[in-house]
């Protein structure tokens, strides 16, 4: 391979260079010349997000700790960045090599959120890759994707040739042997032949190899696969065995602060609590909890090997770790005297997490963040959030009593059976926890931050069927309670709605939207989670261009029993439990986390052999959590 030549006084006319020039300490640079199989892996965002996603770290991991295989990293160049680049036609490079994406075996993309896809497509446009598979040559990689988004690949589904669904650790390097084995053999087959091998991958969905159909008036009726190589239906990929999860504990510290620059320590996957509204609560299941002590050795080498200073316990909902006291206490003892903070990105609104809180902040203390979801306990039963006021206030009492005073809260509007008065109640629950703090602390400076998202219903989750709110009736719904914060010490902020309903059209989407993904992109659109650079209005005209209603998926009712683009992917919680859900959520009717009580039938666990055990943590807070093994 040939790096490509770049005259540092080009970088001189661009903000931040070090985006681009890599180097960093612990990246893996190998001799390409050396091994079989090389592998180009893209993130569709800047630097800065890029260097903070933890899923990508691990893959990077696993496939450089192959000697056969190398793993390199590229990013969307910034505005400034790409005018350069085609200006001066150099083509899109890895931040190792410096060589071009084009020249290596696989290019895979990580596709976090919706609004990444022209992105994509713009980052394929400077590698000089055909956008549509279809346009390919032999001489091209194979383009590949993973993350939360390939439950619903459809509207992309023109521009990949492979999909990893599910937990990729295991199944990315038994694409690198397949891959290797291909090049050995001469290459049979071509390009095709080499999709059909990494077709049978168990998890991997190869968009070519199946057919679709539509009714006439446009709305998905039917896929089907058309080669024998093709899973139907394709089963995520799943890995019982949480403590034998590769673990990148060696990450590369990046040039330049990046969102989450921290150590991160992933302690469980999964999450059991059942919110009606949440996708990776469906998608990530079942439950599955790394050791305390491996939780350990792992935390001790991070630090060891990067040198930061605070480092976070993460998963989708952190304070449900079963060993969580004892592993915040150890981490504690540990780095006291290396002054290394303990951080939670996500607490349990009740009086345990604050306890947890207020050890791992004696380091460093920061803001309170909680998330109710909804300003009514009616509303909270519909999204089955298991939260009651008496929980949020008792929190944010026993926070305020040990000395916090800033107060984060998330909340969504636009969710099913909403009403004014479920917004009000928003308003009306940050009015009466600033009043508790002057109530506790005796002072006014509370600060108090309320920040609202719009709904999106999403694909696997009990909400699937439901219509969105238009951009209309979100707006007006933002203005509604806007009007209705006056006090100074409480700041009011909310999310575009027309953001909101682009990403409901993406989501619930079929393969019908990928001519609109590349009419938008042909018209300018890119990075469209930027505000900065978000335009609704050329996304509106590349759909009537298209002759595409967006409405068609983001604003119709769907039946229950309609086929939807999705239903070939298999993420194990099955559509009767959906559907249960979907009715007992339009009956406010609560449903348990199945960790505690009895099982609630999502059809998850049977794939595995579930061992319940009871564990007591201390302040004799108990419950029962599950030990997965496999079969």
């Amino acid at each position: 391979m040939n790096p490509v030549k770049i005259d540092p006084v080009w970088l001189m006319h661009i903000q931040k260079p070090a985006r681009y020039i890599g180097g960093e300490w612990n990246s893996v640079v190998k001799d390409h010349d050396s091994v079989d199989v090389k592998v180009a892996l893209a993130f569709p965002d800047v630097y800065e997000v890029a260097m903070s996603h933890l899923g990508l770290k691990i893959i990077y991991s696993v496939l450089n700790a192959r000697d056969d295989t190398l793993a390199e990293r590229v990013y969307a160049p910034w505005v400034d960045m790409e005018a350069l680049m085609r200006e001066k036609h150099i083509p899109l490079y890895t931040l190792e090599s410096k060589c071009p994406v084009k020249d290596f075996d696989v290019l895979g993309f990580t596709m976090p959120f919706e609004m990444c896809y022209t992105n994509i497509l713009n980052m394929l446009d400077l590698s000089g890759i055909p956008l549509l598979a279809r346009d390919r040559s032999d001489e091209d990689p194979i383009i590949v994707s993973g993350g939360p988004c390939v439950y619903n690949a459809e509207p992309v589904a023109d521009f990949f040739d492979v999909f990893f669904i599910g937990e990729s650790e295991e199944a990315i390097g038994e694409m690198a042997d397949i891959v290797k084995a291909w090049k050995k053999e001469g290459k049979p087959g071509g390009r095709k032949e080499i999709i059909r091998r990494m077709a049978s991958i168990r998890g991997c969905y190869a968009p070519s190899l199946y057919k679709v159909s539509y009714y006439e008036n446009g709305i998905f009726r039917s896929i089907a696969p058309t080669d024998e190589a093709a899973q139907f239906p394709v089963e995520k990929r799943l890995i019982p065995d949480f403590d034998k999860v590769k673990v990148d504990d060696k990450p590369i510290l990046p040039h330049i602060e990046i969102v989450h620059d921290r150590a991160v320590l992933e302690m469980f996957r999964g999450c059991s609590r059942g919110c009606r509204f949440c996708q990776a609560g469906m998608i990530y299941r079942p439950v599955r909890e790394k050791s305390e002590k491996k939780l350990q050795e792992i935390a001790d080498t991070l630090i060891r090997n990067t040198g930061y200073n605070e480092i976070s316990l993460m998963s989708l909902s952190s304070a449900d770790y079963s060993c969580l006291p004892e592993l915040v206490d150890h981490l504690l003892e540990t780095f006291k005297n290396r002054r290394v903070s303990v951080s939670l990105p996500s607490l349990r609104v009740d009086s345990f997490s604050i306890d947890i809180a207020k050890k791992i902040q004696q380091v460093r203390k920061s803001g309170l963040t909680l998330a109710p979801e909804a300003g009514t306990q009616r509303l909270r039963d519909v999204i089955n959030k298991g939260v009651t006021e008496e929980d949020i206030m008792g929190a944010c009492a026993n926070a305020f009593k040990n000395g916090w005073s800033k107060v984060k809260l998330y909340f969504m509007m636009g969710l099913p059976t909403e009403t004014d008065e479920d917004l009000k109640g928003i308003a009306d629950l940050a009015m009466r926890i600033k009043e508790l703090y002057h109530t506790i602390r005796g002072r006014n400076d509370c600060r108090i931050t309320v920040s609202v998202a719009s709904f999106v219903p999403k694909p696997f989750t009990p909400f699937q069927w439901m219509a969105q709110c238009s951009v209309e009736e979100i707006e007006r719904k933002q203005q509604y309670l806007k009007s209705l914060f006056t006090d100074r010490h409480i700041k009011f902020a909310y999310h575009d709605a027309k953001t909101g309903r682009l990403e409901a059209v993406l989501a619930r989407g079929d393969r019908q939207l990928s001519k609109v993904i590349l009419k938008a992109w042909e018209k300018g659109c890119k990075y469209d989670s930027w505000t900065e650079f978000f335009d609704y209005d050329r996304w509106m005209d590349a759909f009537e261009e298209c002759g595409v209603d967006p409405d068609l998926y983001a604003s119709r009712k769907r039946d229950e029993y309609e086929a939807e683009p999705w239903d070939h992917i298999d993420c194990g919680v099955n559509k009767d439990y959906l559907r249960k859900e979907w009715r007992l959520a339009q009956r406010g009717v609560l449903t348990h986390d199945c960790r505690h009580l009895s099982c609630n039938g999502c059809a998850v666990c049977p794939v595995l052999d579930v061992k319940p055990i009871d564990h007591k943590e201390e302040n004799a807070h108990e419950k029962t959590v599950f030990i997965y093994h496999e079969r």
